[in-house]
């Protein structure tokens, strides 16, 4: 091809994905180089945690709003970090849902990309970091929360990442499960005042004369009524049975309001206990001093209610944090990468 054709060729794109325990975020950019000219967000995108037909149906939505139609036939690559995935196997279930998810979501809109990879959401957001590393420590700190050695741009050992049920100690849903424990706790005689026992019940849907009274500061425990406490907990616990139980993360904003307006001594240990978990999930990668922790997850940004805690823990190891928004950068990057035409 001579450099006049080579000129006026339509322009190449790749996509990224980032799919998430809460959302799944899709980046369009030019294949080379350049900034990104596109972006959409869907639902969810954990590949072991969400059905295979929502997957699919969130992957799609993400994708039509960062691809406009007429640039769809021209996406060559497509990459996408998927929470729940791995690569430690052709067959890693969580990789073959996701590569299906995917796939399915890209015909439907007519994007026949010649190469598309599933990667774990925690090597795009590795590759995410500036310069986009090979080599390091990977922390992520959101719904779920998991540490990984990442070697190549392929994660090599992992802490943490199995998910709410088993695991993700110190992630989002972590400490909203934790809200909603010391409210209980409150409510039947087992736990001291706290904030908590107010913000939960309302937002999950409390009548206002059950909680208990907020005055300036925390909860009057002994001011609440046996009578308002039996009822307080007749009405909170079919209000969590009644929904899927990763929800429950989206209670964690209330710990930090509690921890940081109302300077409550039950939330201020909650987020002091989750950050005493991700540090000992670090500490499981058994990481060298001065090396290189990117993280991401919306308790690590730079407003993250974990960022200071687990910054003093981690100084003494001799690390610091390299935080980076989401992996959706880093996806582009390995799209970029593992494109071969």
């Amino acid at each position: 091809m001579n450099q006049t054709s080579a000129a006026s060729a339509p322009t190449a794109y790749v996509v990224g994905l980032d799919a998430g325990g809460t959302r799944t975020r899709a980046v369009l950019a030019p294949l080379r180089a350049g900034a990104p000219e596109g972006e959409g967000v869907g639902g969810p995108g954990n590949a072991l945690t969400v059905p295979g037909a929502q997957l699919t149906e969130h992957l799609a939505e993400a994708l039509a709003h960062a691809v406009p139609e007429g640039l769809r036939g021209r996406v060559v690559a497509v990459a996408a970090g998927f929470a729940g995935a791995s690569r430690t196997a052709p067959d890693e279930p969580g990789r073959v849902k996701a590569h299906a998810a995917l796939t399915v979501a890209l015909s439907r809109l007519g994007i026949g990309a010649a190469s598309v990879e599933v990667h774990s959401d925690i090597e795009a957001a590795f590759a995410s970091a500036p310069g986009n590393p090979a080599d390091g420590l990977a922390l992520v700190a959101g719904t779920g929360a998991v540490a990984a050695r990442i070697t190549s741009r392929a994660c090599t050992t992992t802490a943490g990442g199995d998910g709410w049920l088993l695991g993700d100690d110190g992630g989002g849903f972590w400490i909203g499960r934790e809200a909603v424990r010391v409210a209980l706790r409150m409510a039947d005689g087992r736990g001291g005042p706290t904030a908590l026992a107010a913000s939960v019940g309302r937002t999950l849907g409390v009548p206002e004369d059950v909680l208990p009274g907020q005055a300036a500061g925390p909860c009057d425990a002994g001011a609440w009524s046996l009578a308002r406490r039996e009822a307080y907990r007749m009405h909170l616990l079919p209000a969590v049975m009644d929904r899927p139980p990763v929800r429950l993360a989206r209670l964690a904003p209330l710990v930090t309001e509690a921890a940081v307006r109302h300077k409550d001594v039950v939330a201020t240990g909650i987020l002091e206990t989750a950050a005493e978990h991700l540090t000992g999930t670090v500490r499981a990668l058994e990481p060298r001093p001065g090396e290189r922790i990117v993280a991401t997850g919306g308790l690590l940004g730079p407003d993250g209610p974990l960022t200071a805690p687990l910054t003093a823990r981690l100084h003494p190891l001799g690390l610091t944090l390299d935080w980076v928004a989401d992996g959706s950068q880093g996806a582009v990057a390995l799209a970029r990468l593992g494109y071969a035409g």
